[in-house]
């Protein structure tokens, strides 16, 4: 496969709070590509995620986001996806085809993180954090499954693991 044939891309998943974005937009200043957040992309063509969820379902969410996943790495980049875009097969088949990088992050990290209001799968009665540790436990496989690499964002500097990440996407080149 030639970089003529597929845009360079490189993709990053992992739970809700692991530091896609920010890593991703550092990721990508370093490899001097274009970045795109899939949430953030369905957010700014389709309205707010919560409100999507609210009035649409969480399944129109995620065709939504498989439909975004897909014009993202067929523009290439630096893409980072939401959460839970490996809960589809088709959008996990299509990753196999591009470098994906599982970023990681603990509960303890995790926890210091979520502060912020716009998660609707944290949403409800229960402890946020208890509902993180469920939703991470359900899909950890799924990320496995599409890794290359698994880096751990809880305690290094974000620049450190993007450069870290960066040096890699380099090499597979």
């Amino acid at each position: 496969m030639s970089s003529s044939e597929h845009p360079l891309t490189l993709v990053l998943v992992g739970p809700m709070a692991a530091g896609k974005t920010s890593v991703g937009r550092k990721v990508a200043r370093l490899l001097d590509m274009p970045f795109t957040d899939t949430d953030k992309r369905v957010a700014a063509e389709h309205g707010p995620i919560p409100g999507i969820f609210a009035e649409h379902g969480e399944a129109h969410f995620r065709d939504l986001e498989r439909k975004a996943v897909a014009t993202a790495v067929a523009q290439g980049g630096v893409v980072s996806l939401g959460g839970g875009a490996v809960m589809d097969a088709g959008t996990r088949a299509l990753l196999h085809r591009h470098p994906v990088v599982f970023l990681t992050v603990s509960a303890d990290a995790v926890e210091r993180r979520i502060g912020g209001a716009g998660r609707p799968l944290l949403a409800g009665e229960d402890d946020p954090l208890e509902r993180w540790r469920a939703i991470f436990d359900q899909r950890r496989g799924w990320y496995e499954e599409v890794a290359d690499l698994t880096v751990d964002t809880s305690r290094r500097p974000m620049r450190a693991l993007a450069e870290e990440i960066a040096a890699w996407r380099r090499k597979q080149q």
